[in-house]
């Protein structure tokens, strides 16, 4: 198994693996959040590679401040394999790396499964509420 950074050419695969995973909600498009973190120069989507099969993304970057990790997906003959938790530590590397010395994410509230498996990696719920604002209206 070999991690490394996707290219353009590997969007449609994370994309369709997102979606697997349930990671992407209408308003968003996944191929256009996995081209700006290609096209930055503080973020990159890492990609798991089976022989030629992406099988695992973790999208990574920091704002100078806080690194952040999105994207975290698991091809569903991969779960249980331990590959989340090597995604996790390559997405960490990444940023420790990069000069980033704290890094957080976001798990929707009711993710129970999702929750755990962070817990058991040794993130904790940092007592904290994440606002938004649409500063572009999405299209679909």
């Amino acid at each position: 198994m070999k991690i490394r950074d996707l290219t353009s050419a590997n969007i449609d695969a994370a994309a369709a693996l997102w979606h697997q995973a349930g990671l992407t909600r209408p308003w968003n498009s996944p191929e256009r959040d996995a081209q700006r973190a290609l096209d930055g120069d503080t973020s990159t989507v890492l990609g798991a590679f089976l022989e030629e099969r992406l099988v695992g993304t973790v999208m990574v970057g920091h704002d100078g401040h806080r690194g952040w990790v999105y994207y975290l997906a698991v091809d569903d003959s991969m779960r249980g394999t331990g590959l989340g938790k090597r995604m996790m530590a390559d997405a960490e590397n990444w940023l420790r790396t990069n000069g980033v010395v704290k890094v957080q994410l976001m798990v929707r509230s009711d993710n129970d499964l999702v929750l755990g498996f962070y817990e058991h990696l040794g993130y904790e719920d940092a007592n904290v509420q994440v606002r938004s604002k649409w500063l572009i209206q999405a299209t679909s």
